[in-house]
């Protein structure tokens, strides 16, 4: 049987249709799917920490629990997928919608326990948009020769964290409350929601997942190696990505100031995702990988060596800068090392990832209560960073370039 491509409103045959407008729909409505389900979902949450502390007197112990709680959430919703099927379209708006409706619960419902259930089920959706909306985009992509504007959509999760952190910049300059944060941030993303909704009204296939379906062959050093080192980037990048806003406002309490930091990891997530999908081949995959380490280390380690609000801005340029790159090589990666039989080592990949960023936040939490401060935390991420980026050096032959 013919396999049938669907694109936003045009078809492969479709010789009359632009491939390059399509191709620009398509990835745009991806990156909005992607700013709403990533900067808001799972992301808010970190600018708007330091409001939460001030409003209802949230402890860093808390903050660590809800923040876990979120990346509990995706763990369960990316294991999910892996067995669903369901329409890639349906999946997307009905996760979209949880989304929003999740966030405006946060403005809703006050209390510790609810909390912990609505960032939990932001989660599970989160990883739903990420995984659909990846399956849904790369196929028409691909179908219309335009895969190069990948990294417009994955520019999406640096921009969503961008006009997050810019909301509750303007929330904390005018004196709102981290409620009306909250409600901000919901309704903005169902009305996201509802202006994109009908570019994943096409048809289209039911799906388990965007992963290859077979088992590798084999187990072996490489794809163990793959693994621990993809879940020491989930550990260490969390840290900071989790508490850094905290860590600003304890340096200087001007919002202002501070509240850039997030704006900043955002932006620099966006820019470092297109470069890196337009790089020319002078890297290999697993090169770009372990470089981004040693970059990502360097900054969860420099608010430690250059105090002030100099060093967390630099820390937010360094982790924002490589975190969605070690995704993208990451998987490529993955797939260079078992080919056709990617799946298994995708998931634990994916699997591990999420153990150590919901062991990060927990593990920055008692080391404040323990000391009162984020520096072990911080020099236990940086060191894992580092010793995972030598492991990779060290690993097999790479098969790949970026």
């Amino acid at each position: 049987m013919e396999r049938q491509y669907y694109t936003a409103g045009v078809t492969k045959d479709d010789p009359g249709g632009s491939t390059d407008a399509a191709g620009m729909r398509v990835a745009l409505a991806a990156l909005a799917a992607l700013a709403i389900a990533m900067g808001i979902g799972r992301f808010a949450f970190t600018p708007i920490l330091p409001m939460m502390q001030q409003d209802s007197g949230l402890s860093v112990s808390d903050g660590g629990w809800l923040a876990s709680a979120n990346y509990l959430g995706y763990l369960i919703g990316a294991l999910w997928t892996v067995r669903l099927r369901i329409r890639q379209a349906t999946a997307i708006r009905a996760a979209l919608a949880v989304i929003g409706l999740s966030t405006l619960g946060m403005a809703l419902r006050e209390g510790f326990l609810p909390w912990l259930v609505l960032r939990t089920v932001a989660g599970i959706a989160s990883a739903w948009v990420l995984v659909f909306v990846s399956a849904w985009s790369l196929e028409r992509l691909s179908a219309l020769g335009r895969l190069g504007l990948s990294g417009v959509v994955y520019a999406g999760v640096g921009a969503g964290i961008v006009l997050a952190g810019l909301a509750c910049l303007a929330g904390m300059s005018s004196g709102a409350s981290s409620s009306a944060a909250w409600a901000v941030l919901g309704l903005a993303s169902l009305a996201a929601a509802a202006v994109v909704w009908p570019s994943f009204g096409s048809a289209g296939v039911a799906t388990r997942a965007a992963l290859p379906q077979e088992e590798p062959k084999q187990r072996n050093g490489d794809f163990w190696r793959l693994v621990i080192c993809y879940g020491a980037y989930g550990f260490g990048y969390i840290i900071p990505g989790t508490f850094l806003p905290v860590m600003a406002k304890e340096i200087v309490a001007d919002p202002l100031l501070f509240g850039w930091a997030w704006p900043a990891f955002g932006a620099a997530a966006v820019a470092s995702t297109l470069l890196v999908a337009r790089a020319a081949p002078l890297v290999t995959h697993r090169g770009a990988w372990a470089i981004s380490h040693l970059v990502m280390a360097a900054g969860v380690v420099v608010p430690l060596v250059l105090p002030g609000l100099i060093g967390i801005l630099i820390a937010a340029l360094c982790v924002g800068g490589t975190f969605v790159v070690i995704t993208m090589v990451g998987m490529q990666e993955a797939r260079a090392v078992a080919g056709e039989r990617a799946r298994a080592l995708i998931a634990a990949m994916t699997s591990a990832f999420a153990l150590g960023q919901i062991v990060g936040p927990l593990c920055a939490a008692y080391w404040v209560r323990a000391t009162g401060g984020f520096s072990g935390a911080l020099i236990l991420a940086a060191a894992l960073l580092a010793f995972s980026a030598l492991a990779l050096m060290r690993g097999g032959p790479e098969r790949a370039s970026v």
